[in-house]
C-alpha cells in the first residue's frame, strides 16, 4: 500500500531559488496533479475517495485535479464501482492511448521489440534472426523491424511517446557514443547513433542490455521477491544487471556491471601463449568474457578433441555422458562461480539469477552453486531466469514506460517550468537518472 502524502499547501518551499520561496498555487495544483496522477498508475482504478485516502488530499482538492486530468486526456472514467453500500462512485483510470513506449534489442543473432500502451499491454511484438554482416546494416534492419511493429499496431513511430533501445555497452557522453560494445564490432562508432536518433527521435534512451534484462527480473521475474539481487548472463557474452535495495545500480560512469572485465581467465576458454587469439580478445572484451563466452567453450572443446560448432553441443555432449565435454562444463561452472563469489563478497545480493544461454542450460544453476559453495563465505540463492528470449525487450518497456509518463505528466498545462524541468531529470523506478541522448 501507497504510504498516505500529506496535501500540498502553499507553505511549500521550492529550493534553488534565492534560498527557498513560497510554491505558487499553479506549482502546488501540478504537484497534487502528478500525486493523483501516480496514483492511479500503481493501483489502477480508483474513485475519488480511494484518492482521497491513499494520496491525504482533501475531496474538494482531489475532485478539481481529477478535471484538470481528465481535460488533459492522461486517465478516463472507468465505470462505477457497484456492489458496495451507498451510493455508486464513478472509477477513474489511466487513458491507454495516452501514450506509446516502443522497446527494442538489438542483439547479437536476434532483433527484437515490442510496442506497448501507456498501461503496459503489449500491442505488437516481433523478432528477426539478423544476418547482417555490419552494424549499419544490422541497425537498419531494426528500423525496419520497428516500422513492421508499428504498423501492425496501427501507430506511425512518429506517435511513439519513448523508445528505449537494449544494446552492449554503456553510453559515453564524451563521444557521444557506445561504450564497450563487447563482440559486436562497430557498435561504438558515433555514426550509430547518430542514425539511431533520425530514426527514433532526440529522446531515444540506450540501455545496457543486460541492465534491462535485471529491470525485467525486478518486474516480472524472480527479483520481486528479493529487495536486493544479481542478474547474471552468460551466453555469446558475459555480463550483469545489479539490483539494490529495489533500484537498479549504474555506478558512477555507467559500468557497474561488467564483469566481462574482471581478471578472472582461468576457465574453460583460458590459453597461456602470448599474443593468442584468446588474449587479444580478452583485451577487446575483458578477461573474463574471452574466458568464459560461447565462443571460448567452443575452443576449449576443440582443444580436448571434440567436434563442435555451438556452446549447446557441448552442453549436449556432456548430459550424454561424454567425459571431455563434462570437463569443459565443469571449468566453465567454476569460473562462472569465481565471477559470482566476487560479487557476493562485495555486494552481497540475497539472490543471483543466471540468464543467457548458457546460464539458462539444464544443470548449470546447480554445478555453479556446487562450486560456489567451497569458493563463497556466504551462498545466496541462486536461481534461472524463467524470462525467456523476450527479458531486454521486457525491461527497455518497463524503463520507457517510466519515462513516457514523466514526459506526459510534466506536460500537463498546470505544471511550472519548475515542475516539468523536474520530470525530465528525476530519478527513473530504478533509482537512477536515465540519459536522454538529447541532453
Amino acid at each position: 500500500m501507497t504510504d498516505s502524502l500529506p496535501e500540498v499547501t502553499s507553505q511549500v518551499q521550492v529550493q534553488g531559488q534565492g534560498g527557498g520561496q513560497a510554491a505558487r498555487p499553479q506549482l502546488i495544483r501540478a504537484m497534487n496533479e502528478q500525486l493523483l496522477l501516480n496514483q492511479i498508475r500503481q493501483v489502477g482504478p480508483c474513485s475519488r475517495a480511494d484518492l482521497a485516502r491513499r494520496s491525504g488530499l482533501s475531496k474538494p482538492t482531489v475532485s478539481l485535479a481529477l478535471a484538470n486530468v481528465e481535460r488533459s486526456g492522461l486517465v478516463r472514467t472507468a465505470g462505477q464501482r457497484t456492489g458496495v453500500p451507498g451510493r455508486s462512485a464513478v472509477l477513474y483510470e489511466i487513458r491507454p492511448e495516452a501514450g506509446y513506449v516502443l522497446g527494442l534489442d538489438i542483439g547479437h543473432e536476434y532483433l527484437r521489440g515490442a510496442l506497448t500502451d501507456l498501461t503496459g499491454e503489449i500491442l505488437a511484438k516481433a523478432e528477426s534472426r539478423s544476418p547482417a554482416a555490419s552494424v549499419l546494416k544490422r541497425v537498419g534492419e531494426l528500423i525496419r523491424l520497428a516500422d513492421g511493429i508499428c504498423a501492425a499496431a496501427g501507430i506511425a513511430r512518429a506517435q511513439v511517446t519513448q523508445t528505449v533501445l537494449g544494446s552492449p555497452g554503456v553510453y559515453d557522453p564524451g563521444r557521444d557514443a557506445i561504450a564497450l560494445p563487447g563482440g559486436m564490432p562497430g557498435l561504438d562508432r558515433p555514426t550509430v547513433l547518430a542514425g539511431l536518433r533520425a530514426a527514433f527521435g532526440q529522446d531515444l534512451v540506450v540501455e545496457n542490455d543486460v541492465d534491462a534484462a535485471a529491470l525485467a527480473e525486478r518486474e516480472h521475474g524472480h527479483g520481486r521477491e528479493f529487495p536486493s539481487f544479481a542478474f547474471v548472463s552468460i551466453g555469446t557474452g558475459i555480463g550483469m544487471g545489479l539490483v539494490l535495495g529495489g533500484q537498479l545500480h549504474r555506478g558512477a560512469h555507467g559500468v557497474a556491471g561488467e564483469i566481462a572485465f574482471l581478471p578472472i581467465a582461468d576457465g574453460a576458454g583460458s590459453q597461456s601463449a602470448d599474443h593468442s587469439p584468446e588474449d587479444q580478445e580478452a583485451r577487446k572484451r575483458g578477461t573474463l568474457e574471452a574466458a568464459s563466452s560461447a565462443a571460448a567453450i567452443v575452443r576449449a572443446a576443440r582443444r580436448s578433441g571434440l567436434r563442435t560448432t555451438s556452446a549447446r553441443q557441448v552442453f549436449v555432449a556432456a548430459a550424454a555422458g561424454d567425459a571431455r565435454a563434462a570437463a569443459v562444463v565443469a571449468a566453465e561452472a567454476r569460473l562462472v562461480a569465481k565471477a559470482i563469489c566476487a560479487i557476493v563478497t562485495v555486494v552481497d545480493p540475497g539472490l543471483v539469477v543466471l540468464g543467457g544461454g548458457i546460464g539458462q542450460a539444464p544443470g548449470f544453476a546447480t554445478a555453479v552453486t556446487d562450486e560456489l559453495r567451497s569458493l563463497a563465505p556466504v551462498l545466496p540463492e541462486i536461481r534461472v531466469s524463467a524470462l525467456g528470449t523476450s527479458a531486454v525487450v521486457d525491461g527497455c518497456v518497463a524503463a520507457g514506460a517510466d519515462l513516457a509518463w514523466r514526459r506526459l505528466t510534466a506536460s500537463l498545462p498546470s505544471a511550472q517550468p519548475e515542475v516539468a524541468a523536474a520530470a525530465r531529470h528525476q530519478p527513473s523506478a530504478d533509482g537512477a537518472v536515465v540519459l536522454s541522448l538529447a541532453d
